[in-house]
């Protein structure tokens, strides 16, 4: 299939598509849209983000829905409300020629207007698993109607601790329907969904697993951990037209590293969990029209952006999980473009690199932090070039020459170009003319030469340290970080145990606590027990 024309999609489907620009199907959809045209049988497709997963259930759905019919004939479960206002967004494009309405359901915004769009009627509705479920108790949704059943990437919606909810939806859908399932990944949790909730699927596989796409381009820097933030910057320096997603591991992070981005004169922004709906689709807006050049985000609140021009993707940190730094890497190298996935971290980190080679089936290759001098040379040499390419004639320099002339007539050339040079880059410069090298080796310890580890912490500091341990309990057991802290404190009521940053994953969950605590906390745990299932908690290293 070459065209969106040869795929059997209605005139009026094709002529939006024709606006959009929109020729050639990608893999995806060259594959599923034929089948969902021609079958009703249930569909299995495996495809990294990135990839048009949209449109390859989105058309063929709008193309066999029936207009006269004003009732909820398909649903499109997502796992996050960035991603269900980006699905509901591509849809109302590709329908804009017919009378096919969407309505998008999820948390974060006021319920009456979702009940309001409800009440009108609809085609279909897009939703989390969270306001879906709670609209059907309210029996204020009503899918009983339902043709179509599309869950996209329903690996990350089981990975968030949704089980409960999918399952409470579903058993609302009628038998007599066709299931529609998107994931990048192929784990346990979703063939089992798929054997209860699915008659015989077909399958199709357009990547493997954990592997990112071929025109991203993968690299790493060392540095040590007080210097991640100056290695960010330098990175940023040496890319003067950067677009980029900066990933962190907490909400917190992503505050302070976009703060300091934005007091350093970085034209940046932070996307996270404590944002409200329209805080979040304001800065949203920003970055999509490229206002905002660096965008610093959790992996859940960057799920679902679709922006197809990012130059790089930067790890502030790497993730834990292999999957994650696939779906970060893939927010970048779009659409046929090239882009860059580039890790800044800490020396310990480098096993990781060498874990991830493996995982994506391609090699990571060190680049070194710039020293500050190069650093200085090509902020300088960025400048001086937008000032000659500039053709902006809009200032009247000749109804000012007199006041000009007065202030500056008695500067010869090498004295005005030295003092406007210094006037515009003397700080920049004073920051960088006696900067250190950043880069680290991986036998160099992060930890202050000649000091005892086990006496001072990760801040050289002596005092209480914080050290990573995990713990086997996750997503899949609804985990919360307020639930594990009491968790952790009903067991070691006797000590006061700081806790730290909290990251949980599917099946298990990394936190810091106060390392001199280490052999107390492990005792502790031994013959602990939740819901049933034994804990266990261990060094993370």
């Amino acid at each position: 299939m070459n065209t969106f024309k040869e795929t059997g999609l209605k005139p009026e489907i094709l002529k939006s598509l024709d606006a959009m620009g929109f020729e050639t199907p990608t893999p995806i959809q060259a594959q599923t849209i034929p089948f969902i045209l021609e079958s009703t049988n249930d569909l299995v497709a495996l495809a990294q983000t990135g990839t048009g997963k949209t449109a390859a259930f989105g058309l063929p759905v709008l193309n066999k829905i029936e207009e006269e019919r004003k009732e909820i004939q398909s649903i499109v479960l997502c796992p996050t409300r960035e991603l269900c206002l980006q699905i509901t967004s591509d849809l109302e494009k590709f329908n804009s020629n017919t009378n096919i309405s969407v309505v998008p359901v999820y948390g974060g915004e006021p319920i009456y207007r979702q009940l309001g769009a409800l009440k009108r009627g609809c085609h279909m509705v897009v939703g989390t698993p969270g306001r879906v479920n709670d609209l059907i108790n309210r029996e204020k949704l009503d899918l009983s109607s339902v043709r179509f059943l599309i869950l996209d990437e329903a690996d990350e919606m089981l990975k968030m601790g949704f089980k409960d909810e999918m399952d409470a939806i579903l058993a609302q859908t009628p038998a007599m329907k066709q299931t529609l399932l998107f994931s990048a990944t192929m784990p346990p949790d979703i063939a089992s969904l798929t054997g209860r909730y699915m008659n015989t699927p077909h399958k199709i596989s357009v990547t493997g697993q954990n592997k990112t796409a071929d025109n991203i381009e993968h690299k790493y820097m060392v540095t040590s951990p007080p210097a991640l933030y100056q290695a960010l910057r330098r990175f940023a320096d040496m890319h003067s037209d950067i677009y980029s997603i900066i990933f962190c591991r907490t909400r917190q992070e992503t505050k302070d590293i976009a703060d300091k981005l934005i007091a350093d004169g970085y034209n940046a922004d932070s996307l996270h969990g404590d944002l409200s709906q329209g805080q979040r689709d304001q800065v949203m807006g920003r970055f999509r029209k490229k206002h905002l050049q660096i965008l610093v985000a959790t992996d859940v609140a960057a799920r679902g952006l679709d922006v197809t021009e990012l130059t790089h993707v930067i790890h502030y940190h790497l993730p834990d999980d292999p999957e994650n730094y696939v779906h970060r890497s893939g927010r970048t190298g779009r659409a046929g473009k090239s882009g860059i996935s580039m890790a800044i971290i800490t020396p310990g980190e480098q096993r990781k690199i060498k874990m991830l080679e493996k995982q994506i089936r391609k090699s990571i290759s060190r680049e070194m932090i710039p020293q500050g001098k190069e650093v200085f040379q090509r902020r300088l040499s960025n400048y001086l070039d937008s000032i000659s390419n500039s053709n902006d004639e809009r200032f009247p320099v000749e109804e000012f020459s007199e006041t000009i002339n007065e202030k500056l007539g008695h500067l010869d050339k090498d004295e005005l170009l030295n003092r406007f040079i210094s006037k515009e880059f003397g700080r920049v410069y004073e920051e960088y003319k006696n900067s250190t090298d950043l880069n680290k080796s991986s036998s160099q310890s992060a930890s202050p030469k000649g000091r005892n580890p086990k006496k001072f912490g990760n801040n050289g500091r002596k005092g209480n340290r914080l050290s990573r341990y995990s713990i086997n309990l996750g997503a899949k057991n609804n985990l919360r970080p307020d639930l594990l802290i009491n968790i952790i404190n009903r067991h070691t009521p006797e000590h006061k145990i700081r806790i730290g940053k909290i990251e949980i994953q599917n099946k298990h969950t990394v936190f810091e606590a106060d390392g001199n605590f280490e052999k107390e906390l492990i005792k502790a745990f031994r013959k602990a027990r939740y819901k049933g299932n034994n804990l266990t908690v261990q060094p993370f290293r």
